[in-house]
């Protein structure tokens, strides 16, 4: 199974022309059933989709109704546990603690990729592997 991060889901949404062989591959990636995602990786999401200064900017409720509907995929709660892991993982690999949670949230959902554009591609961390989906686009 592989893990998703933010930046899939912002592209498989967006509507900038810059972005559209982006915007396939994130819809093309979503349209698979081995994926997981984290409640954080929810939450950026939809901070990121409704924010003011976004020019395809979404409603609440069309962000919302996304939210929903990407649980469809396995979703990693944040809990006390993964967040001491994160922190763990950030002191061992010395990157930002939101990194280290996508990591740790990708870890606890038993994924061996995470699929982002934002870190290291082909890094890896401790049994998880970073791929940048979209390093052909």
């Amino acid at each position: 199974m592989r893990f998703v991060d933010t930046n899939v889901l912002l592209y498989a949404i967006s509507r900038d022309p810059d972005e559209q062989r982006k915007a396939a591959r994130a819809n093309e990636l979503l349209s698979c059933s081995d994926m997981g995602l984290s409640v954080q990786v929810l939450q950026e999401f939809y901070v990121q989709a409704t924010r003011d200064s976004r020019a395809d900017r979404l409603t609440h409720e069309q962000a919302a109704a996304l939210v929903d509907s990407f649980r469809r995929f396995r979703v990693q709660e944040t809990t006390v546990g993964v967040a001491l892991a994160a922190m763990s993982r950030m002191q061992r690999f010395g990157i930002s603690y939101w990194d280290a949670a996508i990591l740790e949230a990708a870890s606890a959902l038993g994924c061996e990729v995470v699929l982002s554009e934002d870190m290291n591609d082909g890094q890896e961390y401790a049994g998880i592997r970073v791929e940048n989906p979209f390093s052909d686009c």
